[in-house]
């Protein structure tokens, strides 16, 4: 039984529009992204959302209507199921009601229409048109009367003679009858494009619908467009202009403002809408148009599939109405738009399904062309995503084959997002989010800080900020007012603090580079003094309640007795053949301290009234490891029934070294987390209970806490951060202070771990990615497309980006020649035998060419794999180039030999390094599948062969004595099924998607009684997720024995989400399946369509009755979201409380 859960929603942007949706003062931006509607607002120069509605379907339709009499909008929307509902927003509840919902059960002997422009509305808003099967159009209205204006009334379903419609479009009327123009060509394979407009009704109240009798009906009938005309931009008239009127001699027509453009990729059209007069413009360099949007009545934003933005001008006479021409200047760059929405005050939105959507400030009059655009705001997409890898950045000692959860921070999804110029490399994290709640300085360079209490004050009211020459003093009222000071109870301002607390007994302690002093807060003086030797300073300091320990000149130890007025207990000369490199004094033990030493590179747990070692520890693995110790932290980080206190160990590499202590000080259970490429600095936060979280600042701040009984590393929104102290103050109750290297902010940690992304731009786009842990980078097979001169270039390379710095390292490697375009189809990472019989890292590409007259018609090399080594300067080097017959479209590995998705076949090779930079391949077995492997997946000696058609099959590799190795096909999947991905989850269980969005789990039955039983793939779990998964990546990672699920994979759909998936443990599967029956039938969204019907599997073959075996985590953690009545509603008769329910459903969350 199956689990699906959201770990980044969906983040693409098909559909969007400006609509009076709210109110009539202000309009709003209206998204549509996969399954869910969010409507944002324009506040102060950007967008700000203020509703989000979920839809149990993936959104299809997306428009905006006007009922008479009304100055507010209704929201039509529709599925890809053919569920159509209309909404309007309820001010008194905030929420968007549903108004009239509908179905079109669909016509499945009838094909898809191929337009762009699947529903339009007239410019009065009241009439409807949707274009969904060819040659046939749907058309609807709102009704006349007062009790009917917010319904939409069905006029009729016309048949039409243009069966191939590229685009349409209504058209401005002066006479208020609707009419409907169709940008068509004449077959499918045509090349072509013809242009017609009808009257959408033929009485005068506009109730009956025309024919659209071609011989009759039709107004406009234009032939001869650009063959590549794809975008029809009606033209609004002019107010006040001179009536027109239809001419007998065309020789003395004019055309004026108010008509059609047809955009073509050579040409403009422009047809008058009533004397049809037309004027053409060449464009200056061809261009394939995707989105528009008007600027005004003579000019237009037009955005192509190059994510150039264009304006275009009509042209026209002195009087300004008289057309002459038209003009398309480029006037910036933007991510390639699906939709381009002007917003007004000079404000336009992209939004984009191939990278981010963005919101521009424009300045059309600015002369200086750099200035014309100005990104104001940008809203995160990192869809489509076509491949990803996944990251442990946790167990680095190799000990254990099992990962880290997700929700960990452990792991990090890195995914190949984007299309061509819009491709980006995202790095998926959990994460822990900072609200900042204000600045409080800008303060250069801060060194330290340490929150202090004033004499008789609960909370903290003082800040203390270190400097490298000075320490200055901040002052906070109880209403969070602040001032800084110039005093405060005679500590020393002129030098670097090192270290400031709060004593039992009420004291503050300060130790400056020269000297360590108590000061008595209530006479202002200091108590005690010490001051290191003439012409030492101290270096490093650290204390609890009962201990303060000094570090001088590094090689000197000092201890000192806090509850006996700073009493010097022990000096210790540690010499400078192994200097101190850090001290920490464990806040939680009364006499214990920690040391780590440079030279060494170990650590001491040692005793602070002998300062002799307790216990230490190498944390050098080789003898050529050079890691040095720069930090310490030894706290109880989880609850004590749990486990004992951890030492937590920054080294100089950025990497976090873990020790179990046990009850008699010995340290085991080493672990390696990465962090950064630079030392961390670890800051406490004390927490409820005894228990401390830290903060470790380097240049990817983490927080380290414990939760579940584990420690998580959860990334922290603060990439900037140099140091950090706790702030509980009256007006910043659980507060922080953060500095940056610019300022310092008064911040709170959020309570719940979120999803962040962190992003590098590429420039091109990365369509595979595979990832080496032993040499800590990505390699990506990406490919560029650029225009040049008119003519479309596209260079296909392999390349490195390192793991921690996130940044590209080394050459890139160019595929393909001069003569030829050879494309990425397919990137793994291998340890393979080098010419020494030793393993090494290597990365495998596999690569298609694509079809060129120039290639030469004698040759039938149609792809190759390539075998790259990394050298020490971080370049990719090439080892084996492998011609091939047919492209290489996906590749796996196999017990050291290759395993290769070719055209119509799938090969084993041997692999073989003849020299360091030769080596050969030799096939050793093949497999012919029905038509075409698109994804390749091993377990054992099975492959999976995810068939463009034919769904999946297995495959063993056998090898006999005395016979060559053989592929033979043990099972199949009968059905039929786009398969886009598949990979292996549990035993016998496989879980496939395909293109139409389905996820189906395949089971094995190899014990079944009969041959066909046991040749059969049958289906135990299927779901229709709703977006296309484009790759499925295997996880194994430690659960708890009782979880109710066990994470198996991660998926990665074209909408930009990012999914879990997992099993369910047998005990919890009746419970979950009976509660997610009851949440289907009590939780509604937008348009009440069913959850059944959502989830259920449906391709061309049949649909079903909803999701067979699979749990939506996103319906279950809905159960959050609604109030006690309604919980208490849904838990009657499941056995277990609502506080149960609530307990469990968190438990569900946290996984991700």
């Amino acid at each position: 039984m199956a689990y699906i859960a959201p770990i980044h929603r969906p983040t693409s942007v098909r559909h969007a529009l400006r609509s009076n949706l709210l109110s009539e003062d202000q309009e709003s931006l209206v998204l549509a992204k996969a399954n869910r509607i969010e409507i944002w607002r324009v506040s102060d120069g950007a967008l700000a959302m203020v509703h989000s509605k979920v839809v149990n379907g993936t959104i299809a339709v997306l428009q905006r209507l006007r009922p008479k009499d009304h100055n507010t909008d209704l929201l039509f929307v529709g599925t890809e199921r053919f569920e159509y509902f209309t909404l309007a927003w309820n001010n008194e509840t905030s929420q968007l009601d549903m108004i009239d919902p509908f179905r079109d059960p669909g016509e499945h002997h009838m094909r898809d229409a191929e337009s762009q422009d699947r529903c339009i509305v007239d410019p009065t808003g009241r009439y409807l048109a949707m274009h969904l099967w060819e040659g046939v159009l749907t058309i609807l209205r709102l009704g006349n009367r007062k009790n009917t204006a917010l319904k939409l009334e069905w006029m009729d379903q016309v048949r039409l003679s243009e069966l191939f419609i590229k685009a349409s479009t209504f058209l401005y009327t002066e006479t208020g009858q609707p009419k409907i123009a169709f940008l068509y060509k004449s077959r499918s394979d045509a090349d072509d494009s013809k242009l017609v407009s009808y009257l959408l009704t033929s009485d005068d109240r506009h109730t009956v619908t025309s024919r659209f009798d071609p011989a009759k009906d039709r107004e406009i009938d234009v032939e001869g467009l650009d063959p590549g005309a794809a975008m029809l931009i009606p033209v609004r008239s002019v107010e006040g202009e001179v009536k027109r009127h239809n001419v007998r001699n065309p020789d003395q027509a004019k055309a004026h403002i108010g008509g059609l453009i047809v955009v073509g990729e050579t040409k403009l059209l422009y047809i008058d809408g009533v004397t049809l007069f037309t004027v053409e413009s060449a464009l200056k360099e061809a261009c394939i148009f995707v989105a528009w949007a008007e600027y005004d009545v003579r000019h237009y934003f037009v955005a192509d599939d190059y994510g150039n933005l264009h304006l275009l001008t009509i042209l026209t006479e002195d009087s300004g109405v008289v057309v002459t021409g038209m003009d398309v200047s480029r006037i910036g760059t933007t991510s390639r738009a699906s939709n381009l929405i002007y917003l007004g005050d000079d404000l336009l939105f992209v939004a984009s399904h191939y990278g981010d959507s963005q919101l521009f400030r424009l300045d059309l009059l600015n002369e200086d062309f750099s200035q014309t655009m100005q990104l104001v705001q940008v809203l995160p997409n990192i869809g489509p995503i076509l491949d990803f890898a996944v990251m442990d950045m946790g167990n680095r000692e190799n000990d254990s084959a099992l990962g880290n959860e997700y929700s960990s921070g452990q792991a990090r999804i890195v995914t190949g997002s984007g299309v061509h110029k819009d491709g980006t490399l995202r790095s998926v994290r959990s994460g822990v989010g900072l609200e900042d709640i204000g600045i409080l300085a800008d303060l250069e360079s801060t060194r330290a800080l340490f929150s202090l209490q004033s004499k008789g004050y609960g909370k903290s009211d003082t800040l203390v900020a270190s400097f490298l020459t000075e320490t200055r003093i901040f002052k906070f009222d109880s209403a969070g007012e602040v001032e800084e000071v110039e005093s405060f109870y005679g500590m020393s301002l002129g030098y670097q603090t090192l270290l400031a607390a709060n004593l039992p007994n009420g004291n503050v302690l300060q130790v400056t580079t020269a000297a360590a002093t108590v000061i008595d807060t209530v006479l202002g003086v200091w108590l005690t003094t010490w001051v290191p030797g003439e012409g030492k300073t101290i270096t490093a300091a650290s204390t609890n309640n009962q201990w303060l320990l000094l570090s001088v000149e590094g090689i000197g130890l000092v201890s000192f007795d806090l509850q006996h007025d700073m009493k010097l207990v022990k000096e210790k000369h540690v010499g400078k053949t192994d200097e101190i490199a850090c001290i920490h004094v464990a806040p939680q033990f009364s006499d214990v301290g920690v040391v780590g030493f440079w030279s060494s590179g170990t650590v001491s747990i040692i005793d602070l009234r002998t300062l002799e070692p307790i216990h230490g520890e190498s944390l050098r693995r080789t003898s050529d490891d050079a890691s040095i110790p720069r930090d310490l932290a030894l706290v109880q980080v989880l609850p004590s029934n749990v486990s004992g206190p951890t030492l937590f160990v920054a080294l100089e590499d950025g990497n976090v070294v873990t020790f179990r202590i046990g009850e008699d000080l010995t340290l085991s259970g080493t672990k390696r987390v990465i962090l950064g490429t630079r030392q961390a600095r670890f800051h406490l936060l004390p927490q409820k209970d005894g228990i401390y979280s830290i903060f470790a600042t380097t240049e990817h701040p983490s927080l380290i806490y414990g939760s579940e009984g584990r420690i998580v590393y959860s990334a922290v929104t603060a990439e900037d951060a140099t140091c950090v102290c706790p702030f509980d103050s009256e007006a910043f109750p659980d507060g922080i202070v953060l500095a940056t290297d610019s300022q310092v902010r008064i911040c709170q940690i959020d309570t719940a771990r979120q999803t962040h992304v962190r992003s590098l731009e590429m420039g091109e786009m990365v369509r595979r990615i595979a990832y080496s842990p032993s040499e800590k980078v990505f390699g990506l097979g990406c490919i560029k497309r650029e225009l040049v001169n008119g003519e479309e270039i596209i260079q296909s390379s392999f390349r490195l980006v390192d793991e921690v710095i996130f940044d590209r390292v080394g050459k890139e490697f160019a595929l393909g020649q001069p003569s030829y375009t050879e494309l990425v189809e397919a990137v793994i990472r291998a340890e393979l035998p080098d010419s020494y019989g030793n393993l090494a890292e290597r990365f495998i590409v596999g690569t298609s060419y694509l079809p060129d007259p120039d290639f030469g018609a004698a040759s039938n090399i149609r792809g190759r794999i390539l075998v790259f080594g990394v050298d020490s300067n971080r370049d990719p080097y090439l080892v084996l180039s492998h011609d091939l017959k047919g492209a290489c479209r996906c590749l796996a590995i196999m017990d050291g030999k290759i395993v290769a998705g070719l055209t119509k076949t799938v090969v084993v090779s041997l692999y073989e390094e003849t020299s360091t930079t030769t080596g050969r391949l030799t096939r050793i077995a093949s497999y012919r599948p029905s038509t075409y492997p698109v994804d390749v997946t091993v377990q054992g000696n099975m492959i999976a062969v995810a068939d463009l058609m034919k769904s999946v099959s297995l495959v063993e590799y056998v090898e006999r004595d005395g016979e060559s190795p053989q592929l033979i096909e043990c099972a199949r999947h009968y059905h039929s099924a786009w398969a886009t991905s598949v990979s292996h989850v549990d035993d016998e269980s496989w879980l496939e998607a395909d293109a139409q969005g389905n996820l189906m789990v395949l089971v094995r039955n190899p014990k079944g009684v009969t041959a066909e039983d046991r040749r059969r793939l049958q289906i135990t779990s299927e779901m229709n997720l709703g977006e296309m998964v484009n790759r499925i990546r295997k996880i194994s990672v430690e659960t708890s024995p009782n979880a109710m699920i066990v994470p198996k994979a991660f998926l990665g759909t074209v909408e930009g989400g990012i999914y879990m998936f997992g099993t369910i443990a047998p005990h919890a599967q009746d419970l979950l399946l009976r509660f997610q029956s009851k949440l289907a039938q009590v939780i509604k969204t937008a348009g009440d369509i069913e959850f059944r019907t959502y989830r259920s599997f449906r391709n061309a073959e049949r649909e079903g009755d909803g999701p067979f075996r699979f749990l939506d985590g996103e319906l279950l953690e809905r159960f959050l979201d609604v109030d006690e009545n309604v919980q208490a509603q849904i838990c009657q008769g499941l056995g277990p409380s609502v506080e149960d329910m609530r307990n469990m459903v968190e438990e569900l969350r946290r996984m991700h």
